[in-house]
């Protein structure tokens, strides 16, 4: 929850609940929190030992509401304000850093946890007991769930970073682990938007969540990262192009194969990626960007980085003239011929909005190439 800045303590009026407050939210909350409303703004903020300034920044990064001087803080704020000024005090991360910490974690809980009250209550189709509201379902339902939820939130947390590690350790050199060499990929719904106005809303919603599942899915097994979903059109990214380009094609073959989804595109460029905060910027993702909104249907094009970094890397040939020299030589020297798994097509150069003129290059999978 954060703050104002009106500095010093509070009112009588701010040692006492909100009377419109809902009785059920309030046992919900210390339920939740396992500790009781006890500090106003400033007062946790001096028990923290950080200034009112500092403890706001924290606060507002992590996207609590203002609630002025309210007692609505618990031991587990002050906790949380110390051990954040602490990082910032020994050292270990600058004040900039630990409010880029405080936003980075409250944006992705914050979804996280709206997502999975959403899907409890959705998931519901009847109260344990007749006459009991959904509202009050909830209290059960969080009490039961709430520590199994935390155990697992940390693991996949700890998973991730140990992933997140590895990654950073594999690259070249230092400037690598802010800006990298990526294949970036974006998937897109064709005809998204007539779907809108044709759909329910509840029948929408379960197209997206499909779509999402099915790319989420598809982009983890096959050793990609999902960026982010945006409805209709999902980003993901990956180390190595023949990766990418096998999430790319699949994913087109996926849903060609389910008569209950629209036609899907896909753009994707190599090149150097600018990270921060979990997602991606910069010039490559931009083209990928492009290059999904001018695809053709059920097709994938890449930038002619990627297919060039496809041909150094022996997964695609420059060309099929070439592919069938490589074969006839292989052949006359009793050798296994190279296995291409892609094939690129050039396609019409044509001027790209902020980028220039591009060459994309059609992606296909060769014939017989799992």
């Amino acid at each position: 929850m954060t703050v104002d800045d009106t500095g010093s303590g509070a009112g009588a009026d701010a040692d006492a609940a909100d009377p419109g407050e809902d009785p059920l939210a309030l046992r919900l909350e210390q339920l939740i929190l396992g500790a009781e409303r006890r500090y106003t703004p400033f007062q946790a903020a001096r028990s923290a030992g950080v200034s009112m300034e500092l403890a706001s920044r924290f606060w507002r990064a992590m996207g609590f509401a203002d609630i002025g001087q309210a007692k609505a803080l618990t031991e587990a704020d002050v906790l949380a304000l110390r051990r954040l000024a602490g990082l910032v005090e020994a050292g270990l991360l600058s004040e900039a850093m630990a409010v880029q910490v405080a936003r980075s974690t409250g944006q992705t809980t914050a979804r996280l946890a709206e997502w999975q009250m959403d899907s409890f209550l959705e998931g519901l189709t009847e109260p344990p007991e007749p006459g009991m509201t959904r509202t009050e379902v909830t209290y059960p339902i969080v009490e039961l769930l709430l520590p199994e939820l935390e155990e697992f939130l940390v693991y996949v947390w700890r998973r991730q970073l140990a992933a997140s590690a590895g990654r950073v350790v594999q690259s070249a050199d230092d400037e690598e682990m802010v800006d990298r060499r990526l294949a970036v990929g974006f998937a897109d719904l064709v005809g998204f938007t007539r779907l809108t106005r044709r759909m329910e809303e509840e029948e929408l919603g379960e197209l997206v969540e499909a779509f999402e599942t099915t790319a989420a899915d598809l982009v983890a097994a096959r050793g990609g990262r999902l960026i982010k979903t945006l409805g209709d059109e999902v980003l993901y990214a990956a180390d190595d192009a023949g990766v990418a380009a096998d999430i790319a094609l699949r994913l087109v073959e996926t849903l060609a194969n389910d008569e209950t989804m629209p036609e899907l595109r896909v753009g994707m460029a190599f090149g150097t990626v600018t990270t921060r905060m979990g997602d991606v910027f910069g010039t490559t993702v931009n083209l990928a960007s492009r290059l999904t909104s001018i695809a053709p249907r059920d097709a994938v094009l890449v930038d002619s980085a990627f297919a060039e970094e496809l041909i150094r890397a022996g997964e695609a040939p420059a060309s099929e003239a070439e592919a069938a020299e490589a074969a006839a030589a292989a052949e006359k020297e009793g050798e296994e011929p190279p296995v291409y798994r892609f094939a690129l097509q050039p396609m019409w150069q044509r001027p790209v909005r902020g980028l220039g003129v591009v060459e994309p290059w059609l992606l296909t999978r060769r014939d017989g190439q799992p």
